[in-house]
């Protein structure tokens, strides 16, 4: 068995393709990236349309395959940017269609769990999703992912973005405020916003940009966002761990590639002795995860018919029954 996997929700375009056994032939991913400012969805959905010819040549090369060879193909079928989720999903009905493949839609934030979950071996986590526009402690029960706490506005990814990127970091912001925050020196007090299991960071955003005006240094800026956004990240996961007993915590999406915030949730976790893991490479946008999800679905049977393959920018990960 032979999956090809293709992602395009935001700024990467990913072609993966995986064995049956889960083993990773072929890893391979496009990122658009703006001369200024954030994704232009037009911008980055016409890149990604340049980019799928030669993207996927270099899958299948890297592979050692050719399509004859590939026994299904996924794709993510949301949530995401609406033109870049139709390009990529064009793409894969387009190639299930010619080569007469079985076609299989995929949700991308179920796949940034299923990736964890393939690759650490756990059977039932408490998970903490972090990505650029979804942050969510959520936990498997009766079929359908629970959110047990999500943000209540902006995801934190998109947040750091949109500090790093009015404070004239370059996009995407996450990493070089992480290397900003190590020479920090000073915690700045920031708005720390957790509602009962829920958060907020919108309001923490616009305090680190009126203190960023008022001459606080970047670094120390940088040092106090993380830290404060991470501690609301914790106090959520660490209130599902006591509440549901938990054995296992799993970090999933692209903020969770934060050496700081894998060392504040791999901390919560071994105080209530639970196991903690995170995809490593596997934790940004890529055709891997896709292929991975796509896999468990396909081995229960599970397929994506032509007419019911269109794609929903606003798909929810507690929307999608998981029968695998």
């Amino acid at each position: 068995m032979i999956v090809l996997g293709l992602e395009g929700t935001a700024h990467t375009l990913g072609v993966g393709i995986i064995d049956g056994d889960f083993q990773v032939l072929a890893d391979i991913r496009d990122t658009y990236k703006p001369e200024s400012g954030g994704i232009h969805p037009r911008d980055a959905s016409q890149h990604m349309s340049q980019m799928m010819g030669d993207a996927l040549a270099r899958g299948l090369a890297e592979a050692g395959l050719d399509m004859a060879d590939i026994d299904a193909v996924t794709f993510s079928q949301g949530p995401g940017l609406g033109p870049c989720l139709r390009t990529v999903g064009t793409a894969a009905r387009t190639l299930a269609l010619y080569h007469k493949k079985p076609l299989i839609g995929v949700n991308h934030c179920v796949a940034h769990i299923d990736v964890g979950k393939v690759l650490s071996g756990f059977a039932d986590p408490v998970v903490l999703y972090v990505s650029g526009a979804n942050t969510q402690v959520i936990k498997l029960l009766d079929g359908r992912y629970r959110v047990f706490g999500e943000t209540l506005d902006v995801g934190l990814g998109n947040m750091l973005d949109k500090f790093g990127r009015l404070t004239g970091l370059a996009h995407p912001a996450g990493p070089k405020i992480e290397e900003l925050a190590k020479n920090g020196k000073e915690y700045i007090e920031l708005p720390y916003v957790v509602k009962g299991t829920d958060m907020s960071f919108s309001g923490i955003l616009t305090s680190a940009l009126q203190k960023h005006e008022k001459g606080a240094k970047l670094p120390d800026l940088c040092h106090s966002l993380q830290e404060t956004s991470f501690a609301m990240l914790c106090e959520v996961c660490e209130r599902a761990l006591a509440h549901l007993g938990a054995t296992e915590v799993l970090l999933a999406g692209g903020v969770g590639y934060n050496k700081r915030l894998q060392q504040m949730v791999a901390s919560v976790a071994a105080e209530h002795g639970a196991r903690f893991d995170f995809p490593g490479p596997y934790m940004g946008d890529n055709g891997v995860m896709i292929a991975m999800t796509g896999l468990l679905m396909h081995k229960a049977g599970i397929e994506t018919p032509i007419g019911e393959s269109h794609v929903d920018a606003q798909q929810r990960t507690d929307s999608i029954d998981i029968r695998w």
